[in-house]
C-alpha cells in the first residue's frame, strides 16, 4: 500500500509518498508560494530519478500544488510510480482536532464539518488543512482519506490535567482547556521506544521531549498522554525558539499599559520575538547560540541554559505525575541534534537514576540508546517521523 501524506498551509504543501508496512519512503517535496508565484521541489528516494529543486510552476491556488505532486509522482522519467492508481489512500494532517477527535478518523462530509468547527482554535492552521483536503478530493476523486489531528493524541488526558483555573463556564462554553500539540510525533516515538526497550508501551511510564523550533514535552503513561507542556494554543509550555511559553499573564498588562501595545502586537512579540531570540539577541536557531556561548556570549549562553532548565523541570514534574519514569526521549531538530543541550537536559538527573553515556550522546539524528548500561532510567534518541504515523494510521483506518 502507498499512502500519500499531505500537511497543507495557508501558502505551502509539504508531501511524501511513502509506504507505511515497510517505512520505505518513495518520493517528497514542497509546494511554496501558493498563490503568488509558485516554488515547486520534488526529491523522489529511487536510484536514477531525478529531482526538481524550487521550479517555477504557477500555482494559483492548492488544486495547482497538488496537481504538480501528482504529475511529479507519476512521471514517465522521474516519477516513483506508474500511475494514479498507485496511490491507495491520502493521510491529511491536521491541526486541531478539539475534543471531538481523540484519534485518527476517515474523511468524510460529517467529519469536514466537525474539522470547520474548529477553526476558530487553530485559525491559521485548521482552514488551510481544510483546503488541502478539498483539493485532493477534487483531483483524486474515490480515494480514500484520512485526517491525522496533533491534538488527538492529548485526548486521553484526564480533567485534572487539562482543566484551567478559570470560572468553569469558559469551559463549558468556549472549550477553553489545555490541548497540547505534537501528538503525533509524541505518539510515534513512544511506539518506538517500547520497540527499542523491547517491552510493551502499555507498560512503560515515558517522557517524551520533542524540542526544536516548537517544543513541547509530554507525559505517555501506558501508552497514553497524560499531561503535555503546550496548551490551548501551542503558544504554552517551554520557551521555544521565538515563544515565550508559560510566563505571568500580569506582563502582558503591565507591558501593554506602559507602551501602548495592542492584543495583536503583544502576540505577535509572545509569539515571534521571545524565546530563545529574544533572550539571547542573536538567533533563534540553537546552532547560533551554540557558536555565540563558544565565543562568550553571556546572553547565548543564557538562553541555552534557560532552554535546559525548563525541560529539566517539566521531566521532574511528569516523573511526580506518573509515579516514576522508564525511559526518557529526545526527538525533533534540538532534541536530535543538539548533543551538548542533551547532556545539559539530562545532567543533574541521577537521582531519578539517569545516567548519560557522553561517548553514545555524541551523536546526531541517530536512533539509539544514549545512557549508559547501568542507567536505571534509559534515555534514548528516536529521530521522529510524523509523516510515517501519519501514513500507518491511514492505512490501518483504509485497511
Amino acid at each position: 500500500m502507498n499512502v500519500l501524506v499531505i500537511n497543507a498551509g495557508s501558502s505551502s504543501l509539504k508531501y511524501q509518498l511513502l509506504n507505511p508496512a515497510t517505512g520505505a519512503l518513495l518520493a517528497k517535496g514542497l509546494c511554496e508560494r501558493i498563490g503568488i508565484d509558485g516554488k515547486f521541489t520534488y526529491k523522489p528516494q529511487l536510484e536514477g530519478k531525478e529531482a526538481i529543486k524550487a521550479a517555477d510552476i504557477a500555482m494559483p491556488t492548492h488544486n495547482e500544488a497538488i496537481a504538480a505532486v501528482l504529475n511529479a509522482l507519476v512521471d514517465a522519467k522521474n516519477g516513483v510510480i506508474g500511475s494514479m492508481k498507485e496511490i491507495d489512500a491520502v493521510g491529511h494532517r491536521v491541526v486541531h482536532g478539539g475534543e471531538k477527535f481523540a484519534k485518527s478518523v476517515v474523511i468524510t462530509d460529517e467529519v469536514m464539518a466537525a474539522i470547520e468547527a474548529c477553526n476558530p482554535l487553530a485559525p491559521l492552521h485548521n482552514p488551510a488543512n481544510i483546503i488541502g483536503i478539498r483539493a485532493c478530493q477534487k483531483l483524486m476523486p474515490g480515494v480514500p482519506m484520512v485526517a491525522v489531528f496533533d491534538t488527538a493524541f492529548h485526548q486521553t488526558m484526564p480533567p485534572v490535567a487539562y482543566t484551567y483555573a478559570l470560572p468553569y463556564e469558559y469551559y463549558e462554553k468556549d472549550k477553553v482547556r489545555r490541548y497540547g500539540f505534537h501528538g503525533t510525533s509524541h505518539k510515534y516515538v513512544a511506539q518506538r521506544a517500547a520497540d527499542m526497550l523491547g517491552k510493551p508501551v502499555e507498560s512503560l511510564k515515558l517522557i517524551s521531549c520533542h524540542l526544536g523550533n516548537g517544543s513541547s514535552v509530554t507525559a505517555v503513561d501506558g501508552g497514553k498522554s497524560v499531561e503535555t507542556s503546550m496548551g490551548f494554543t501551542p503558544l504554552a509550555g517551554l520557551p521555544m525558539g521565538t515563544r515565550a511559553g508559560d510566563i505571568d499573564a500580569g506582563i502582558l498588562e503591565y507591558l501593554m499599559n506602559k507602551y501602548g501595545y495592542s492584543i495583536g502586537e503583544m502576540l505577535n512579540i509572545l509569539n515571534k520575538k521571545s524565546g530563545m531570540e529574544g533572550i539571547s539577541g542573536v538567533s533563534s536557531d540553537f546552532r547560533d547560540l551554540e557558536i555565540g556561548a563558544e565565543k562568550g556570549d553571556e546572553r547565548c549562553a543564557l538562553a541555552r541554559e534557560k532552554f535546559a532548565y525548563e525541560v529539566k523541570k517539566l521531566i521532574g514534574a511528569y516523573a511526580a505525575i506518573m509515579g516514576g519514569v522508564d525511559a526518557i526521549i529526545f526527538t525533533a531538530g534540538v532534541g536530535e541534534n543538539d548533543g551538548l543541550e542533551r547532556m545539559a537536559i539530562a545532567s543533574g538527573l541521577e537521582y531519578m537514576g539517569v545516567k548519560m553515556d557522553e561517548d553514545a550522546n555524541n551523536v546526531r539524528g541517530e536512533e539509539r540508546v544514549i545512557s549508559a548500561a547501568d542507567s536505571k532510567v534509559k534515555v534514548l534518541l528516536i529521530p521522529t517521523n510524523e509523516e510515517l504515523m501519519i501514513a500507518m494510521d491511514t492505512a490501518a483506518l483504509v485497511g
